[in-house]
């Protein structure tokens, strides 16, 4: 019925950070108060700023966490928060070896990701619709450890993380192997994200109907037309429904 009914797609793709979920805290902020909980008094403008500085390093030197230089998730962040430390002034190794460990996990669980307040119908209403879900992101191997605690991993059939499949967006090498999960064609699925390239334009060029959720209206590219950007997902199983008929 579902077929008929709403036309030809039959599965929806999903980014999750900022699309479905944002960290709940600026990275300096909570960064800062992790300093403070090994006795650093180090200040959040500070630690923001180094953080953005050793983040684009790290990303350019070993791109998607380092996979292909045998790094991974776990080490490419310990690498990150030991070079932002380090930029503040931090020179104690074993200090630096905790703040790594206790941010890595402290990112895991739910405690600092805020679910956006129109994920979950948005969700439930693809469902009732009698569509099936699947995660596409650049994101670590611990999505799925998050997305339990939010209460939201239920709802997809599979995840795909950057991490898990040595390839990140907007390398269409991870869409393909969704869409390889899903085993529709590409004119059947459909993907949300909030990054004109990575998202919108990379999964448009292998086929896919591509929605771009810009929640704050100020990121949208002329490109993008009306009926593919989204101000708030509530207004995605209403579209679906009408522009994949």
């Amino acid at each position: 019925m579902a077929g008929t009914m709403y036309g030809r797609v039959r599965w929806v793709l999903w980014d999750v950070k900022d699309t479905l979920l944002r960290v709940r805290k600026s990275v300096g902020e909570q960064y800062c108060q992790e300093a403070r909980r090994v006795g650093l008094n180090v200040p959040a403008a500070e630690i923001e700023s180094a953080f953005r500085c050793a983040y684009r390093q790290h990303s350019r030197l070993y791109p998607n966490y380092g996979m292909v230089q045998g790094l991974g998730g776990q080490a490419w962040w310990a690498g990150v928060v030991q070079n932002t430390f380090s930029q503040c002034g931090v020179r104690d190794q074993v200090l630096l070896d905790r703040l790594a460990e206790n941010l890595y996990h402290g990112f895991s669980g739910p405690e600092n990701w805020e679910v956006f307040p129109d994920s979950e119908k948005a969700l439930q209403g693809c469902v009732s619709l009698g569509l099936q879900l699947g995660v596409v992101s650049n994101f670590d191997n611990r999505l799925e450890g998050i997305l339990r605690g939010c209460g939201m991993l239920s709802y997809f059939s599979f995840l795909l993380t950057s991490e898990m499949a040595g390839v990140a967006k907007p390398d269409p090498a991870i869409f393909q192997l969704a869409l390889q999960r899903c085993g529709v064609a590409a004119t059947s699925v459909a993907h949300i994200g909030d990054h004109y390239t990575n998202d919108f334009r990379t999964a448009r060029s292998l086929g896919i109907h591509g929605y771009l959720i810009d929640r704050k209206g100020d990121t949208r590219p002329p490109e993008v037309p009306t009926q593919y950007r989204l101000c708030s997902l509530d207004e995605l199983p209403m579209r679906l429904q009408q522009d994949t008929h």
